[in-house]
């Protein structure tokens, strides 16, 4: 079974580098990791604001709670910096497409924060309609940026 599963998975990477060109490859990684980031933030925020980890409700800096929307924007920074200045390797590396996605989703979760400038998050006018349209324009743009692929996958996993 082991063998099976990782010459499936052999032919799904053969499928992706042959079905999609660069960008339509870092289209769909920068989606997928901004779904997966934004359901893993949402995961862990819960799970702090249940009582679990750290004590006070999360990370905080001198005192002052600090947001996660913080790191979103060093790290999209840091992802246009390598954009303006890194080589084109560099600029096409899957790392660059995943932190870009995942940078978004930290800023696009704190969204309510951003736009009334007041702590709405746990408030719900500030989060059910973001949650929602967040999560429904990850998963769409995950499938809908990886149209040109997802027929070659499902036909090289159709054996297992």
């Amino acid at each position: 079974m082991s063998n099976e599963i990782g010459r499936a998975w052999a032919r799904v990477r053969d499928e992706w580098r042959a079905r999609l060109e660069p960008g339509e490859q870092a289209t769909v990684l920068a989606w997928a990791a901004f779904t997966v980031t934004f359901v893993a933030l949402r995961a862990l925020t819960h799970w702090i604001r249940a009582g679990h980890g750290p004590s006070g409700g999360g990370m905080s800096v001198g005192g002052k709670h600090f947001h996660h929307y913080n790191l979103g924007i060093a790290l999209l920074s840091t992802v246009a910096a390598v954009g303006l200045r890194g080589t084109e390797r560099q600029r096409r590396h899957p790392v660059a497409a995943i932190a870009f996605g995942s940078a978004n989703a930290m800023i696009a979760d704190e969204l309510a924060l951003l736009l009334d400038l007041e702590d709405v998050y746990w408030k719900t006018e500030g989060r059910e309609s973001v949650d929602f349209a967040i999560g429904l324009i990850a998963a769409g743009g995950t499938i809908v940026a990886g149209i040109p692929f997802w027929p070659h996958a499902r036909r090289a996993l159709r054996n297992l």
